[in-house]
């Protein structure tokens, strides 16, 4: 069984975690869309990544079909804002836009070589259910010699969108993961975000 990042966190303290991130509050109402709006999004989005398990193109083609799915499926702004923390506030708009741009292309081809490894087998969806604002998607991921695991994906609406903020494995926090990752690469850049930036555009 592969594994994505080595902290492991509670149910609750990740929900909590991803609650925060994205300035949610979690015992305010839910938001305007539902458990199975939550669910058929996650749908979709399994739909492709099967999709692209199952085209056999080189890692380099599914590498970038998986940047695209990022983007249709993930909040990529808000990821990026909130890997790199408070130091994203003092960012210009141009800074700002390169960034994002880098940790999009980071994020996508560190997953998206993880996700290969799944050629030959499947995810599905479990179900849904409400956490506070956000929902959690269930799905169950079964790679060839391996026992199935769950893979969660932490679901929101915003301005009318359902987007994906962040990906659990096995409740392995994903976000929580990247932001230490971005947090060393910056201290080793002596916070200099266009080190960061140039970095994040070789890694992954």
């Amino acid at each position: 069984m592969m594994t994505f990042i080595s902290n492991r966190l509670s149910r609750r303290a990740v929900l909590l975690t991803g609650a925060a991130a994205f300035g949610v509050a979690v015992a305010s109402p839910l938001a305007a869309f539902t458990t199975g709006e939550a669910e058929a999004l996650v749908d979709r989005l399994v739909g492709d990544i099967n999709a692209v398990i199952a085209s056999g193109k080189s890692e380099s083609a599914m590498i970038q079909d998986f940047e695209g799915i990022f983007a249709r499926y993930g909040d990529v702004p808000a990821i990026a804002r909130s890997a790199l923390g408070p130091t994203a506030r003092s960012l210009s708009s141009s800074q700002l836009s390169a960034y994002t741009d880098a940790f999009s292309g980071y994020i996508s081809r560190k997953y998206g070589k993880r996700f290969r490894e799944f050629i030959g087998g499947r995810i599905e969806v479990n179900g849904a259910k409400p956490a506070g604002n956000l929902f959690e998607v269930s799905t169950t991921a079964f790679l060839r010699g391996s026992s199935p695991f769950e893979v969660t994906f932490v679901v929101i609406e915003r301005s009318g969108r359902q987007r994906f903020v962040n990906m659990l494995i096995e409740g392995v926090n994903m976000l929580a993961s990247e932001r230490v990752e971005v947090s060393a690469i910056l201290d080793r850049n002596q916070g200099n975000v266009s080190g960061l930036i140039n970095d994040l555009n070789r890694a992954g």
